[in-house]
């Protein structure tokens, strides 16, 4: 049986409820999952993120402007060659 636990820091975002909170695993990024028993609810309190930032497209960006093919550019920095394309199309729709 798990243990249901009062917690200040673990607060359910749809209900609000802060008791009968539990953990339920964990998402693919590593994060703990926790269900609110109240109303039903599961949550990822702090969340991962998996973008990368900006200085990282930026400089894609420049290196397949450069005259790099995307797919290397992809090898090079550690990425598929669909980011790159994508990237790319994102900074011409957005000058």
């Amino acid at each position: 049986m798990k243990k249901k636990t009062i917690s200040e820091d673990r607060q359910c975002p749809y209900c609000g409820d802060k008791t009968e909170q539990t953990k339920q695993g964990f998402t693919s990024a590593g994060s703990q999952r926790y269900k609110c028993h109240k109303c039903g609810k599961k949550y990822t309190l702090n969340s991962k993120t998996k973008a990368y930032s900006e200085e990282i497209r930026n400089n894609a960006i420049k290196t397949y402007l450069a005259g790099v093919s995307a797919r290397k550019v992809g090898k090079i920095l550690g990425f598929s060659k669909a980011n790159v394309l994508n990237w790319i199309k994102k900074n011409d729709e957005n000058p």
